[in-house]
């Protein structure tokens, strides 16, 4: 079934149209098998993120800025997300010695302990990939790389469309 028929629009205004619209379908597809993946472990796909950030850093701990700037979802609440992790006692969460406005955080065993029984499961994530030989998921990722480059340089195109245009 094409893009047309599993969302209902007859026509797109070009490629770059149907291309976004496409990868943000593909999204929903994704993002839901991630969620019903860590619900059975009772957290969230932000919260296996923050995680395995922490997990990687450990034993030094990280703020909260640190942690939003590594995260997947850049417009993720981190501050909130750190107290979800810290009331399920994946996380520990001590004010900052040298700055008493921030906090550090640190993954807690039983964070670990959740990663490591995680990590033997993650191959069924894979599985929702592997439609796709390795030859393609390398030039997917590329080609990904490129749609994020392009929406970084979006206002550098725009601005030069619209000088020409004056």
């Amino acid at each position: 079934m094409t893009l047309n028929n599993q969302i209902g629009i007859n026509s797109f205004r070009n490629e770059w149209q149907k291309a976004s619209v496409s990868i943000l379908y593909t999204y929903g597809y994704l993002s839901n098998g991630y969620e019903t993946f860590f619900k059975k472990h009772s957290i969230t796909s932000q919260q296996y993120n923050a995680l395995r950030i922490l997990r990687d850093q450990f034993p030094k701990p990280v703020s909260t800025s640190f942690l939003r700037e590594k995260m997947l979802d850049k417009m993720s609440d981190a501050s909130r997300l750190v107290s979800r992790l810290s009331a399920k006692g994946l996380v520990e969460v001590t004010q900052n010695p040298s700055d008493k406005r921030l906090v550090d955080i640190l993954i807690s065993a039983d964070g670990q302990e959740l990663c490591n029984i995680i990590d033997k499961e993650l191959y069924q994530l894979d599985a929702m990939m592997q439609g796709l030989t390795e030859e393609e998921a390398t030039t997917l990722v590329d080609l990904m790389e490129k749609v994020r480059h392009s929406i970084q340089t979006t206002e550098e195109r725009l601005e030069a469309l619209e000088a020409v245009s004056l």
